[in-house]
């Protein structure tokens, strides 16, 4: 009796720290089922040379050793070092969108609604789109350069544009995303330090600089994230736009992966789950950088 008293006590003393607990248990379960477990799992495949049925032979580095001679790999690596770089134009379209959308003017719900509308679009659908769009003789790109007096091209059969051309696709829905977090984080700005900023001589961009996107801080390490991870994983739109073509020059990481582990000419585990590790460590390397620059400035500012 007196041992279950005192554990009741305990609970009561602890309540504060068991309960955030007791709620969070839930969540990292299954995020410990469904996330860390397969990773681990990708880092041990990786080590293997495995069809996916029958038994896996231990090859050691041997498959990282084959990607660094591998001239597909290599094309793939260097796409997603473009959709890093190009898909980033997202994050100030978004922010200069939503500025422009936070004002009062008549028909601004209208024109919230014409942006944010790519957002709700599939990935599928967006790329079918643009397919249509870019087309050589029908699209609309090409009836566009015809009325000013340019040829035709091909965008996704030029092995030098289509990688840009996708890119462009992806910018489109990625811009809405980005614009619904600044939209958001602008109707929290404090109108206190504006009026402040104001009376101190600040305007235009240096209001921005120095009163509004010091506060959307969180909104813009979420849109960064979120970026960085959307054009590294980006795979619908090579699969419905290019398949991968022309001659593979659109081919990216995760596609890369797809056609070596589980495409008809693939069945290779083991080197599809070591191109898998290699996109997640860059990813993890992104991350890992703006948690610390964001634990770095909450930091400070507690001081």
């Amino acid at each position: 009796m007196a041992t279950k008293r005192a554990e009741m006590s305990w609970v009561r003393r602890n309540r504060m720290t068991l309960t955030p607990l007791l709620f969070l248990t839930p969540g990292i379960l299954f995020f410990t089922i469904y996330v860390i477990i397969p990773i681990l799992q990708s880092f041990n495949i990786s080590l293997y040379e495995w069809d996916g049925l029958g038994e896996a032979t231990f090859v050691g580095i041997g498959n990282y050793q084959e990607l660094m001679t591998d001239r597909a790999f290599e094309v793939s690596l260097w796409n997603n070092v473009k959709w890093l770089a190009l898909y980033l134009l997202a994050i100030p379209a978004g922010l200069l969108i939503a500025l422009f959308l936070n004002q009062t003017i008549v028909g601004i719900r209208l024109y919230k609604s014409l942006f944010f509308f790519p957002f709700v679009l599939s990935q599928v659908v967006v790329g079918l789109v643009f397919s249509w769009f870019y087309l050589p003789r029908e699209g609309l790109l090409n009836a566009v350069l015809g009325v000013v007096g340019l040829g035709p091209i091909n965008v996704l059969g030029d092995p030098t544009l289509a990688t840009y051309g996708i890119i462009a696709a992806g910018l489109w829905p990625q811009t809405a995303y980005c614009m619904i977090l600044y939209l958001t984080g602008l109707n929290a700005v404090d109108p206190e330090q504006i009026e402040a900023g104001r009376l101190d001589g600040a305007k235009r961009w240096r209001m921005l600089w120095h009163v509004i996107l010091p506060q959307l801080k969180p909104a813009t390490f979420i849109a960064f994230v979120v970026t960085i991870i959307g054009a590294l994983r980006s795979f619908d739109l090579i699969s419905i736009m290019t398949n991968g073509g022309p001659f593979g020059s659109t081919r990216v990481l995760s596609f890369y992966m797809f056609e070596k582990a589980l495409s008809e000419y693939g069945f290779r585990m083991g080197y599809g789950s070591a191109i898998s590790v290699v996109l997640f460590l860059i990813m993890l390397v992104f991350i890992g950088y703006f948690l610390w620059s964001m634990y770095q400035d909450e930091k400070a500012a507690r001081r």
